[in-house]
This record gives structure tokens, sequence and C-alpha cells, in this order.
């Protein structure tokens, strides 16, 4: 791991880059195709003319893409690297809650990919942040300028960004140190008894499924507190506070206690609920102690209208009372 590795944090709903090759052990009876694309999320096409390059083995060797499975083989996918992408400052409006010349806090929009990445190579926080901000840290690396942190494309909510290498250090430390506290709102399925609890359960790599996440005894730490703000029957609105800050951490600790994030067709049902397009998902507060001054400083993101959408989908009566609710929400440590 490299030193900007270790200083840009997996925040929730992160996509974090993938190791390359990548192991699959197949259970047998599968064609090669058929598997690798199941495992790495691919088209069959695709990895069909990884198959050809030989850039998948079977057992270390070459092989055909009608080939039969056994119980057992060890096969490696090897992907080709990121196409190099110029990275451009381009017009799009932001949402800057605050700035000043060490920090800026923006309220990313839902849909909008933090980074460029390959298939979302313009329009991302960063190409927006490049023509609005004059100065961005260089931590993150060429196509990661001033990011410290990330949200995932359908999350909508609140992201510092650092405008100078003292700062993203500092911003970092506060990450690993959980110093820096990231709060969350979700709309989750079912009626959620309790009114309070903490997930503490290890996340990693899907087994089978590269581009998922998992509770599994090899991964990371991870916990997540949660208490009830509102229940409406068969959803419950939620507020939230990482601790840690996995890759899909919220949403991968949801699905494994049976409350999955409504909307979540990755880890809950296929089908999204309440017209919703993504997770009901929303990074609401944030506070950190400033790396200049050592202010303690908070900042809220107004629940955005798809959210209230979803809300008086799921049984809520209107949105009275929802910004005192987002006030109040995050007491008590969360």
């Amino acid at each position: 791991m490299t030193q900007n590795d270790e200083l840009l944090w997996e925040d929730e709903e992160s996509e974090a880059p993938q190791a390359e090759p990548l192991l699959f052990e197949a259970l047998g009876g599968e064609r090669l195709d058929v598997f690798v694309a199941k495992c790495a999320g691919e088209s069959r096409s695709y990895i069909q003319k990884r198959i050809e390059e030989g850039m998948v083995l079977v057992n270390g060797k070459p092989s055909k893409a009608n080939m039969k499975l056994k119980a057992g083989d060890r096969v490696e996918l090897v992907l080709p690297p990121p196409r190099v992408t110029e990275l451009l400052p381009e017009d799009i409006p932001l949402d800057i809650v605050y700035e000043d010349k060490d920090i800026a806090v923006v309220n990313k929009e839902k849909g909008m990919v933090v980074h460029p990445a390959p298939g979302n190579e313009t329009g991302t926080l960063v190409n927006a942040l490049l023509y609005r901000l004059k100065d961005l840290s260089g931590i993150g690396g060429e196509l990661r300028p001033g990011i410290v942190h990330r949200i995932d494309k359908l999350t909508s909510g609140l992201i510092v960004v650092a405008k100078n290498d003292a700062a993203h250090r500092a911003l970092a430390e506060q990450m690993k140190l959980h110093t820096a506290r990231r709060s969350y709102l979700a709309i989750v399925e079912g009626n959620i008894k309790e009114e309070s609890g903490t997930v503490n359960a290890l996340i990693g790599r899907h087994k089978t499924d590269r581009k998922r996440m998992a509770v599994t005894p090899n991964g990371r730490e991870a916990v997540t507190h949660w208490r009830v703000l509102e229940r409406y029957g068969a959803f419950t609105l939620l507020a939230l506070a990482l601790e840690t800050g996995r890759t899909h951490q919220i949403r991968v600790h949801m699905a494994y206690i049976r409350h999955p994030v409504a909307g979540d067709t990755v880890y809950g049902p296929e089908k999204p609920k309440l017209g919703l397009t993504g997770q009901a998902l929303h990074a609401a507060k944030l506070t950190l102690t400033h790396p200049s001054t050592g202010e303690t400083l908070s900042f809220y993101a107004p629940i955005p209208a798809w959210f209230c959408a979803a809300l008086k989908r799921a049984g809520r009566n209107g949105e009275e009372g929802l910004s005192e609710l987002l006030q109040n929400a995050f007491s008590g440590g969360i």
C-alpha cells in the first residue's frame, strides 16, 4: 500500500480499487466464461475477450471459454490497467456549504461520482472542484486531488475536501482515529423494534462477487451505530454513525441484520421499492476538527427532495418537522 492509499479514507459507499489479478475457486460444473463473468461482475463477451487474450488462467494455464470447470479449480483473471484519463476542469454546479484556505465542504448530489474511474471519466466531483476551487491537495493522486474520503454515486451528502497537503494529512488522521464523525440518514426495510443498536461485524470482499462486500471472518473491523428516528410499519428511518469507513459499510451491515437499505438492489431485494433509484442513504452530518485552527466544526446537509419523496411513499405524513428531525437526529453520540 502506498502513502497515497493510506491517506484516502474508505468512507461509506466508496468504491475501493480492486486488486489485480482476481482469484476465484470454482465449485465445478460451469463453463469458464460463465463462471468468471459472474464472479467478476463483467459481461460474458468481455470475459471471452480476456480469455482469448490469455488473461484468464485455470490452475496457472490458459484455457478456452467453453472449458467445464471442476470443483477446486483455481481461476485467475488479470484485468487490463485503467485507461489514463486527462483530468479537466468542468463547469458543473456544486453546493459548497463551507470553504476557507484549508478545506471545503461539499453537499454532493445523488448521481455524481466522486472522482474519475473507468466508465466515469468526466462529470465527477473532482472535475467540478478543479473548476470551482483554486487549490487542492495532491496527496490523493493525479485523478483524486483534494479527495480525503468518498461516498457512492447514488448516495448524497457531505464530503470534506482538502485544499493543501497539510490539511489532507490532518483530516486523514482524524478519519483514522475516529475523531471525525460521519453520520447518515437511511430508510431501511422492515420495522426495527429496538430503539438503537450497534453492528460490529468484519467486512471484506465477497467470496465470489468481487464488486460486492460481505460480512466475513477474514474481513476488516467495521462498526456502525444506529438509532430509530421514525417507524412507518414496513420501513424504518434511522440515524447512523460510522466508527470505521469500510466500502459499502452501512449497506452491508443493514443487510446483515436483515434490514437492508431501501432501494439497495445489490444487498437487498432485486426490485427497488419506494420509487427509488439506488439506496435511500444520505450523508447528513459531518463533524471535524479544523486542521489549522483546531476548532470543532459541524456541518449539516438538508434532506434532499428525492429522500423526502421516498419518506412519503414509506408512510410519512408530509415534510413537517423534517428540519427539526435533522438537527436532533444525531444527538446522544449519533
